[in-house]
């Protein structure tokens, strides 16, 4: 019988609905011990219920909150994709976007802001397809959990609650930076 527990389990997109896959506190706690001069003021745009939201404002940060479904405590709703500038005062857009729409959403927001953070599998490094985003875009850090994330169940998931079968990495775009991007390990449990 074949063990599907370390193996990748998708479901069909019609399944997941709204793409809603909450982070761990302990996936942006991990990123503000590494990432310490992120802006003040900071845009989540996918922001779902709140998840990287609350981690953020506890360590004093300004976040405007938005997102395409009005899950409550949003500052507004919004496509962000069809935004073409990003909220006054933002100095950075700090996400985990919709996996189907990750390609876009990280292209979109390089178009908008100089400073990026994306929460993405760290296949994101491997595609072709992403050449123009990871290439000649500012791409200065990646960092790369040691350990898998906890897993982060859709929205409204009733089944089997397991481990992550996915790597993370947090992916650090600043349009400043010229040169290869650095690679850091980064342990979420410490």
């Amino acid at each position: 019988m074949l063990d599907h527990s370390c193996q990748v389990q998708r479901h069909p997109h019609a399944a997941r609905g709204n793409d809603l896959y909450e982070t761990p506190a302990v996936a942006t706690e991990a990123l503000l011990r590494v990432e310490v001069t992120l802006p003040r003021t900071i845009w989540e745009p996918a922001a779902g219920r709140g998840a990287i939201v609350r981690v953020l404002r506890e360590h004093g940060h300004d976040v405007v909150a938005s997102d395409l479904v009005d899950y409550g405590g949003l500052d507004f709703v919004s496509d962000f994709l069809a935004r073409e500038r990003v909220p006054a005062g933002c100095e950075a857009i700090l996400t985990n976007p919709p996996f189907r729409l990750a390609d876009q959403f990280v292209a979109h927001a390089l178009d908008l802001c100089p400073r990026v953070i994306m929460l993405l599998r760290l296949a994101f490094l491997e595609s072709v397809r992403h050449t123009h985003i990871l290439e000649n875009r500012g791409l200065a850090r990646a960092h790369l959990f040691r350990k898998r994330l906890p897993m982060m169940h859709r929205d409204g998931w009733q089944g089997r609650k397991g481990n992550s079968g996915m790597a993370f990495a947090w992916f650090v775009w600043d349009r400043a930076h010229i040169g290869p991007a650095l690679l850091n390990r980064i342990d979420w449990s410490a």
